[in-house]
C-alpha cells in the first residue's frame, strides 16, 4: 500500500496533535491557583443574667459589634461565629438559654438584646451547668486549626451542692481535649468567686481578669455618628427579604434591630459588614446571613433564572418581571452610593475612636469588658498564627 507525502504528512501532523493533547493534559497540566482557606475563630460568651449583672449585658449589648470588629481585624481575615449562653440559677425563670454557634452576628444580637438582668439574689449559681453546656452543646469545628474560646462572665460562685451537675473540673478537661480555651471575666470583687474563675483559667488553658461590676464599657461617640445613622437609615431601605415567611420575617427583624441600635453600636455593627465584603461584590451586607436579595444578586450567589417566586416579597411578587430587575437595581445602585459615602465616614470614625481609646488607657479607664475581651483575643490568636 502506498501513501501520498501530503497524506503521510497529514498523518503524522494528527499523531503530534494527539500526543500534544494527551501529555498536555495529563503531563503538563498547569497548576491551578489554590484558594486559600480563611482562618476561624469561634467564641461562646457565656453570662450571668441575674439581676447584679444589669451593667454588664447592657454593656455587652453596646460592644457586641465592637468586638466582632476585633476578632476581623486580624490577619489574614477570618470568618467568624459567635455563640451564647444565659444562665441563672435553678429555682429562678430559666437556668440556661443556650444559642448554639453562627456566623450570623445578627442573629446573635437579636438574642443578646432579649437577655434581661434579672433573679438572683443569692449565690452560689448554675455555673457548672452553663460551663457545661458551652463545652457540650456547641457546635465547636473538630479542627486543631480553629481558635476556639469561651468567655465564662460572671460575679457568682457555682453551686457544688448540686449532685447531677458536672463539676468545672471535669468540664475543663472536656474542653482540653477539644482544644477549646475558657477564658474568665470576673465581675465585682466577691471573694468566694475569684479562686474559683482563676482556676477554671488554669486547668483550661485560657486567661482570667477581674472587672468592675458595671462591666466598665465606655461608650465613645464620635462627631461623625450622626451622619453615619442617617446612612445606616438609608441602608436599611434597601433591604429586599427573601426566603420563606419565617426567613423574611426574621429578615425584617435583624434590619429593625440594626435602625434602633445606638449610635456607636450601630457604626460598629456598619464596620463590621463593610469588613464581611465579598471579593468581587461591589458592596457588602447590610443584614448577616441570607435573606436579602440584593446582597444574594451583588455576591454573585443568584440570578433572575434561580430566583423562587415563592419566597419574593409581596410588592415584587405583583410586579412584571422587567419591573422587578427595574426595582433591584434600582436598590442596588442606592446601596453602592450609600455605602461610598459611609467609606470615608467610617475611616474618620475609626482614627477618632482609636485615639480615644488612647486616651482613656492611659487615663486607667481602659480596662472594662469590652477591652478585656480584646485583647485576650489578640493574645490567643496570635497563638493560631493570626495577628
Amino acid at each position: 500500500m502506498h501513501f501520498k507525502p501530503t497524506e503521510i504528512m497529514k498523518n503524522i501532523t494528527l499523531a503530534i496533535l494527539s500526543l500534544t493533547f494527551i501529555f498536555g493534559s495529563v503531563v503538563a497540566k498547569p497548576n491551578k491557583p489554590k484558594t486559600k482557606k480563611k482562618p476561624k475563630i469561634e467564641v461562646c460568651f457565656v453570662l450571668d443574667t441575674t439581676g447584679s449583672m444589669g451593667g454588664l449585658i447592657e454593656g455587652a449589648k453596646q460592644k457586641i459589634w465592637s468586638i466582632a470588629n476585633e476578632m476581623i481585624s486580624t490577619k489574614p481575615v477570618p470568618d467568624i461565629k459567635f455563640g451564647l449562653i444565659g444562665y441563672r440559677d435553678r429555682g429562678d425563670q430559666y437556668v440556661t438559654q443556650v444559642h448554639d454557634l453562627t456566623d450570623d452576628v445578627d442573629e446573635i444580637y437579636g438574642k443578646l438584646m432579649k437577655f434581661q438582668a434579672q433573679g438572683g439574689g443569692d449565690t452560689p449559681e448554675s455555673v457548672n451547668q452553663a460551663l457545661h453546656e458551652s463545652v457540650e452543646k456547641m457546635s465547636w469545628s473538630k479542627s486543631r486549626k480553629v481558635l476556639k474560646m469561651v468567655f465564662l462572665v460572671g460575679d457568682a460562685p457555682p453551686h457544688m451542692d448540686y449532685q447531677d451537675d458536672v463539676k468545672y473540673p471535669a468540664v475543663c478537661k472536656m474542653a482540653v481535649k477539644k482544644d477549646l480555651i475558657i477564658n474568665t471575666i470576673q465581675c465585682g470583687t466577691m471573694s468566694s468567686t475569684t479562686p474559683i474563675w482563676k482556676k477554671i483559667a488554669q486547668l483550661a488553658e485560657g486567661e482570667y481578669v477581674a472587672i468592675q461590676q458595671s462591666g466598665g464599657v465606655v461608650a465613645i461617640t464620635s462627631p461623625y455618628d450622626e451622619a453615619i445613622s442617617k446612612c445606616n437609615a438609608r441602608l436599611g431601605g434597601t433591604v429586599c427579604v427573601y426566603g420563606s415567611a419565617w426567613e423574611q420575617q426574621s429578615a425584617l427583624k435583624k434590619n429593625s434591630l440594626a435602625l434602633s441600635a445606638p449610635a456607636e453600636a450601630a457604626a460598629d455593627r456598619v464596620t463590621f459588614n463593610s469588613m464581611q465584603k465579598l471579593d468581587g461584590a461591589s458592596s457588602y451586607k447590610v443584614i448577616t446571613g441570607d435573606q436579602d436579595l440584593v446582597a444574594l444578586f451583588e455576591e454573585k450567589k443568584l440570578n433572575w433564572d434561580e430566583v423562587d417566586e415563592k419566597k419574593l416579597p409581596e410588592n415584587l411578587k405583583k410586579m412584571s418581571q422587567k419591573e422587578r430587575e427595574a426595582h433591584l437595581q434600582k436598590q442596588i445602585t442606592e446601596r453602592r452610593a450609600v455605602q461610598s459615602e459611609l467609606d470615608d465616614l467610617l475611616k474618620k470614625r475609626q482614627t477618632f475612636v482609636l485615639a480615644e481609646k488612647k486616651r482613656l488607657a492611659e487615663a486607667g479607664k481602659g480596662d472594662g469588658f469590652d477591652a478585656k475581651v480584646s485583647e485576650i483575643i489578640q493574645t490567643q490568636a496570635a497563638r493560631k498564627g493570626l495577628r
